[in-house]
Order: C-alpha cells, then structure tokens, then sequence
C-alpha cells in the first residue's frame, strides 16, 4: 500500500492534455464554401462536356419523339444507316415500323427564347 501511494501521487500530478487548438469559425466556413463551389463547378464542367460514355454508343440516337400520352411516346430512332419507330410505354417498347428510306435529321435551332437571352446577355456584357 505505501508503494502504491506513490504512484497514484505521481500519476495525479501528470501534466493536463494539451487544450484543443482554437477553431477559427470565418477560416471553416470558407473552406467550406470552397469546397461546395468546388462541387457545383465540377457537376457544371460534367454536365457540359458530355462525355461519350455517359452519352451512349453513337451509331444510336433518338432522331424525334412525339409524346402521345403522360407516358407513352412514339421515337424515330437511327440505329446505323436503319431508322426504326417505336412505340414507348411505361411497360413496353414495340417496333412499329422499320422505314425504307430514312427520313432527314432536323436541323437542331436554338428555341427564340434562347436566342433572344443570348442577344440580351452578349449586348450586357458589352456595356459593361
């Protein structure tokens, strides 16, 4: 017992653990607003790069679709030199024809819309 008196002394009279570093709040928001700009700035990049792989094979597309109902549409659909068009449901895709002569591709235009922001944007940032 007196041999033990001694260590439980020494062991009591041991330095504290150190404090905790002091957290500076303005330094962790920024880092985290960093990191949240740095997240939405790579979706953004993603999404317009368009990559092949997430596109799909391109000897594939979806030349039109017309929507026929809440959930059922009709797709002219390139497969190769082939056109075929099917009909789309929430349960079922059927083959309604495989045309003979391929029907041109639209010619993709910006909507009127997207035009006109576009000239409202380009004419803002030369004023500016």
């Amino acid at each position: 017992m007196k041999k033990l008196l001694p260590l439980l002394l020494t062991g009591l009279s041991l330095p504290a653990m150190a404090a905790p570093p002091e957290v500076n709040v303005s330094t962790t928001l920024a880092s985290l607003l960093l990191v949240i700009m740095l997240i939405l700035v790579l979706a953004w990049l993603l999404k317009r790069l368009r990559l092949p792989a997430i596109q799909g094979d391109s000897n594939m597309k979806i030349i039109k679709q017309l929507t026929v109902g809440q959930k059922e549409r009709i797709l002219l659909v390139q497969v190769g030199e082939e056109q075929l068009l099917l009909g789309v449901t929430q349960h079922n895709i059927s083959l309604l024809n495989k045309l003979d002569q391929p029907l041109p591709e639209p010619v993709v235009t910006r909507p009127e819309f997207a035009t006109q922001l576009g000239k409202i944007l380009k004419h803002d940032a030369k004023t500016k």
